[in-house]
């Protein structure tokens, strides 16, 4: 078997306590606002995948000194006219969120700097964050709306934003430039989206103003460095919480896991589907600071659930998750979902053949897609694509299957959850 393959076997119990890695949209942003802040921050439990490290080694290159220690990192950082055009075009790996918030923070800033990505990240559109920067007054340029990105920045006026489509990162990139611009900058969204970017800013110190659909950042705001820890990343979560859904006596536990409110949506969803699902918070955070906690999920029954497409934006990570729990039982439908499409591959169309290919019925749709649970899945190929959250999806819901399954292409986790096989394999033993 090649070596970037996995053989999953079927399982004959799911459970355990676990501790998932550090969330890596909190450590992006948290790397990147310390690096402007004046004074150093300590920051603990910092995600150990591909993309968080591409954060880390873009900073480096435009002279920020990051001593790492994983899981804790210190970041020296060099306040807002600290940093330095690089030599060399910025490379953001596979990782849309470092090509889309860097470019954001630094199109407030006096520097040049261009963006490259891999194959799959130079698919990935950008103009959609370029857009906004322009109407702020960087010089942004594309090819063809995708990487290689160019960004001349400085000078830039707060805004008034209303994104068309619902997203995190877009968001992010304006209320970081807003960061450094000339008064008040503000994002009102047609669907409320994580709020990540909001509280990172209050928690380092901006004025930051969070009010249902908007949230505003007042420009000229000195950072401060700070001692934080990165909660565990519930995205990452969703996988056990769906394998101990799905499987009869499942269970398990998740400690120092991040509760925002703005990510929980998948509890609720977990709860329809027929878990048992209980959540202990963590009291005495400071302002600013993320929500963390304790999950417990436990095996109830097999619904069948449907996802709206209101509820997308905050379930945007998790839809491949709930599509391997469908695979157990119940069934699953999702419209208002065709962002997935834009993702690390076409993440509908390659969930479709994944989960066809191990035996799922399932149907694909413009916007969403359909699982229907009424039957095991057979085992057999599914391709990750090079999507870490498939090789993710397809390995949970093999779980279930009557034969062994291979995962083409399993080494993708490594983007946000190494270790993951390793951990699945003493979840089951």
């Amino acid at each position: 078997m090649p070596p970037n393959d996995v053989l999953v076997r079927p399982a004959a119990r799911f459970g355990g306590r676990v501790r998932a890695p550090g969330d890596k949209s909190i450590s992006h942003r948290y790397a990147m606002l310390a690096a402007v802040a004046d004074g150093n921050s300590v920051l603990h439990g910092f995600a150990p995948g591909a993309d968080a490290r591409a954060t880390c080694a873009c900073l480096r290159a435009l002279g920020v000194e990051i001593r790492a220690d994983f899981p804790t990192l210190t970041i020296i950082g060099r306040g807002p006219g600290g940093l330095c055009s690089p030599k060399e075009p910025l490379d953001a790996l596979n990782s849309g969120t470092t090509a889309r918030l860097m470019a954001g923070l630094l199109a407030g800033l006096p520097l040049t700097v261009t963006f490259v990505g891999d194959p799959s990240l130079s698919r990935r559109p950008m103009e959609r964050i370029a857009a906004p920067l322009r109407r702020m007054g960087a010089r942004v340029s594309l090819e063809a709306g995708h990487l290689p990105m160019r960004v001349e920045g400085g000078g830039l006026e707060g805004i008034d934003y209303e994104p068309a489509v619902a997203s995190a990162q877009v968001k992010s990139a304006v209320l970081l430039a807003g960061l450094h611009a000339r008064g008040r900058t503000r994002v009102i969204e047609p669907v409320p989206t994580r709020n990540h970017t909001g509280l990172a800013l209050r928690l380092f110190g901006a004025a930051v103003e969070l009010s249902g659909g908007a949230t505003a950042v007042e420009g000229g705001a000195r950072l401060h460095g700070v001692d934080a820890r990165v909660p565990g990343d519930l995205s990452s979560a969703t996988f056990w919480m769906a394998a101990a859904a799905g499987m009869a006596g499942g269970w398990v536990e998740i400690e120092g896991v991040g509760l925002n409110p703005t990510r929980t949506a998948i509890l609720g969803v977990l709860r329809r589907a027929g878990a048992n699902v209980e959540v202990s918070a963590e009291q005495g955070l400071r302002d600013g600071e993320e929500p963390r906690g304790r999950i417990s999920v436990r095996h109830g029954s097999h619904r069948s659930f449907t996802i709206a497409p209101e509820e997308v934006p905050g379930l945007i990570d998790e839809l491949p998750a709930l599509a391997a729990l469908a695979t157990f039982g119940g069934s699953m439908s999702v419209t208002g979902a065709g962002e997935l499409r834009h993702k690390e591959s076409d993440r509908i169309a390659a969930l479709v053949r994944g989960l066809t290919a191990l035996g799922a019925d399932v149907d694909e749709q413009n916007d969403g897609f359909e699982v229907r649970g009424g039957r095991p899945l057979r085992g057999g190929t599914a391709d990750a694509s090079g999507d870490h959250r498939l090789a993710m999806a397809f390995a949970t819901a093999a779980l279930g299957a009557v034969g062994p399954s291979v995962i083409q292409g399993a080494d993708a986790v490594d983007v946000s959850y190494p270790g993951f096989f390793e951990t699945l394999a003493a979840l089951t033993a």
